[in-house]
């Protein structure tokens, strides 16, 4: 009597091969499948995006006031919305705000030499503006102190070129005679290092002289004795 054939759990044989036709629907249906979980992954993604961006841009209309206030010379500051793939709200060339992970909270930073350091954090928009203004003010506090420092040291400047000019006035022979001084000076001092190169020339050229003469000495001397 022959032994029936294995069957698996679903009545078919357990050794019968997956027609490859299965294989190839199979694979489709995943790839649709897996094309369907992308795009509502894209679709999540841009709707979280899109309220990062919505709540900057809250943001800043709210700081346009301030920014509106900033003298028209002071070209520190560029309130520029970003919507990139992580939104960021510019205030100046190192500083910025962005969400956080939350998607709710603000995030003030600033790059530094030393890294990137956190100003203000919070929901509200309040106490974010607040802390957005008194950053603008040190800025342009600290770019009036710079251009007050520039000045004082152009204004130094011009009052010693002023008194010298007023000295050379007051005695034109002086101010003629202090560079022929230092031309004489110049010419001694040339005319000294010449005599010391040359002495020294002299120096090491007798010094081999005596040297080879030295060891020639003797061997004239023996020489002459031979003959």
């Amino acid at each position: 009597m022959e032994n029936p054939t294995p069957r698996s759990n679903g009545g078919q044989p357990a050794d019968v091969p997956v027609e490859p036709a299965r294989i190839g629907e199979r694979l489709r249906l995943a790839m649709r499948q897996a094309r369907v979980d992308d795009a509502e992954r894209s679709s999540v993604v841009a709707e979280l995006r899109g309220a990062e961006v919505a709540r900057l841009e809250m943001l800043r209309d709210e700081l346009l006031p301030v920014f509106a206030e900033v003298p028209k010379d002071a070209d520190l500051f560029d309130l520029a919305l970003v919507p990139s793939e992580r939104p960021r709200l510019f205030i100046d060339m190192v500083a910025f705000v962005e969400m956080d992970r939350d998607r709710r909270t603000y995030r003030f930073l600033q790059d530094t030499r030393l890294g990137r350091v956190l100003l203000a954090e919070g929901e509200r928009l309040e106490p974010l503006v607040e802390s957005i203004t008194d950053y603008v003010a040190r800025r342009l506090i600290e770019r009036d102190k710079a251009i007050a420092g520039d000045t004082t040291l152009e204004r130094a400047a011009r009052a010693q070129i002023e008194t010298e000019q007023k000295l050379a006035a007051r005695h034109p022979q002086a101010a003629a005679d202090q560079p022929q001084r230092r031309n004489a000076f110049a010419l001694a001092l040339g005319f000294l290092i010449e005599v010391l190169g040359s002495a020294v020339l002299i120096g090491l050229a007798g010094l081999g002289g005596w040297t080879v003469w030295k060891y020639i000495a003797p061997l004239l001397a023996h020489h002459a004795a031979g003959h």
